[in-house]
């Protein structure tokens, strides 16, 4: 008699969700619908307490490591905070990941402040939690600079496309070469999923069964 092979047991839900992508990929968006609906925590990035980003978008050579600095400092405590709380509604829905921060600091900083920012970052990270799942989120960049100029943030006027290119290109060469958890990466620029609630519904089952290696979904 032919044996009957065990049936795969469901992969168990995440309890500790990141989703990342550049500035106006719709990342705080997403990261608000699916705590709301797992019942989960949000934990946003700390961008409206950085009192040096509006003087980033005006000169990014000049006030780059200050500005770095402070949302490296500003996530590692945030992220600490939640990691020493007994009580904390799971998932944890993140809308940044710690790794994040190399992005900008190859992006924006000299040769010198990134050894220099290397360092505290390393200390840092070794200290924090992985996800159990990173999502993530990118488009091109006329869509982000349109995304963008549609929200209407006064300190976000500066940002050209030439930099949503250089910020875009970034993004991939860490994502895509990117093996510390589970990945899924999203492409967005053919529609905003938030919009369309039949893709948003693929993506959220996507999130909550990716368990090993990377996957990619397009959305159309």
């Amino acid at each position: 008699m032919a044996k009957i092979a065990p049936s795969k047991k469901p992969a168990p839900p995440p309890k500790y969700i990141a989703i990342d992508g550049p500035i106006g990929v719709g990342k705080t968006t997403l990261v608000k619908r699916l705590a709301e609906e797992l019942k989960g925590t949000t934990l946003l990035e700390p961008e409206d307490n950085n009192p040096f980003l509006p003087e980033f978008y005006k000169d990014r050579k000049r006030n780059a490591f200050k500005t770095q600095l402070f949302f490296l400092l500003s996530r590692y405590q945030q992220q600490l905070e939640f990691k020493n709380q007994e009580r904390v509604h799971f998932p944890l829905v993140c809308d940044y990941t710690f790794a994040k921060d190399q992005i900008f600091a190859k992006t924006n900083l000299s040769p010198a402040e990134q050894g220099l920012y290397q360092k505290v970052y390393s200390l840092l990270g070794e200290q924090l939690p992985k996800p159990d799942i990173v999502v993530y989120l990118r488009a091109k960049p006329d869509v982000l600079l349109k995304r963008i100029k549609t929200r209407g943030y006064e300190y976000e006027k500066p940002i050209t496309e030439e930099y949503l290119a250089d910020l875009m290109n970034a993004y991939n060469e860490c994502f895509l070469n990117y093996n510390e958890t589970p990945l899924l990466v999203v492409d967005t620029t053919h529609t905003d999923f938030l919009l369309h609630n039949d893709q948003y519904e693929i993506l959220k089952k996507d999130i909550l069964s990716h368990r090993q290696g990377a996957k990619q979904l397009i959305l159309r």
